[in-house]
């Protein structure tokens, strides 16, 4: 008895991710979904956070942001963005308003102009601020936005990984046919994303590293770097001074209010 209640509960845990029997579309799925669940949670967030660009020369141009983020209970996370350097971007700021399966709402304001620019649906696979990041990478990935399939295990970053791709199902508005993700096995952290463009070959990898644990609870990257091999460009994000659980409101994230965040 006690040995089936142990297998029981370890069953419970890691089920969602390791049942016998799956189809590779069955195990992708249910390994994103039981990293999703790691991932919530947290309910807000703060950060800072360094933007360095790099030329196919290698010269290197820097932006200094400020990261606000929110969960909601039964849609997609609210993000901002605030640029604070250089003065060509100050007072810039990105409000995303994630959805589970609509698309995305996303609005730039940009101080030099005194307005509010709504990102529509097909534009959003431009380039974020002169950056690598596209608007598609920098909203949140809903896990019903998308296909999965399980393609392998494999070693990444000295860690042993499940390789899961996902394919868009807004093939119309997404930059990409499909990603190529590496799921490290014992917490289900983002190592890599290979990103394939409308002709399926390969466009951008981001490289995810430094993970810190927060609250006992949430890992988050310190370091990300996207890497464009077809213009030789890349941006790295170096990430700082995360706060949890900070009182951030759905007023906070109004696009409203965008003219008026400092």
């Amino acid at each position: 008895m006690k040995r089936t209640l142990i297998a029981a509960t370890v069953a419970a845990i890691v089920g969602p991710v390791l049942c016998a029997g799956q189809t590779p579309e069955e195990k992708g799925l249910a390994i994103v979904r039981e990293a999703d669940r790691r991932f919530k949670g947290y309910g807000d967030a703060i950060s800072r956070l360094r933007m360095i660009l790099r030329n196919k020369q290698g010269q290197v141009s820097e932006r200094e942001l400020r990261i606000r983020v929110m969960e909601t209970p039964d849609d997609g996370d609210r993000s901002l963005s605030i640029f604070d350097s250089p003065a060509d971007v100050k007072g810039a700021v990105l409000l995303t308003h994630a959805h589970r399966s609509e698309p995305d709402d996303q609005w730039l304001y940009l101080p030099a102009l005194e307005r509010v620019k709504r990102i529509a649906a097909q534009n959003k696979s431009g380039s974020f601020m002169g950056s690598e990041f596209s608007y598609e990478d920098i909203a949140t990935q809903a896990i019903e936005k998308y296909s999965y399939q399980w393609l392998r295990d494999e070693t990444c970053q000295g860690q042993d990984c499940h390789v899961i791709e996902r394919r868009p199902l807004d093939k119309q508005n997404s930059g990409y046919t499909r990603q190529i993700i590496w799921l490290d096995k014992e917490h289900l952290r983002t190592l890599q994303i290979e990103y394939y463009d409308r002709k399926d070959s390969l466009l951008k990898t981001l490289t995810f590293q430094d993970y810190r644990l927060y609250l006992d609870r949430f890992w988050r990257p310190h370091d990300m770097n996207m890497v464009n091999h077809q213009t030789g460009k890349s941006s790295q994000l170096v990430w700082f001074d995360y706060a949890f659980r900070t009182g951030l409101t759905e007023n906070d994230f109004n696009q409203h209010n965008l003219t008026r965040i400092r």
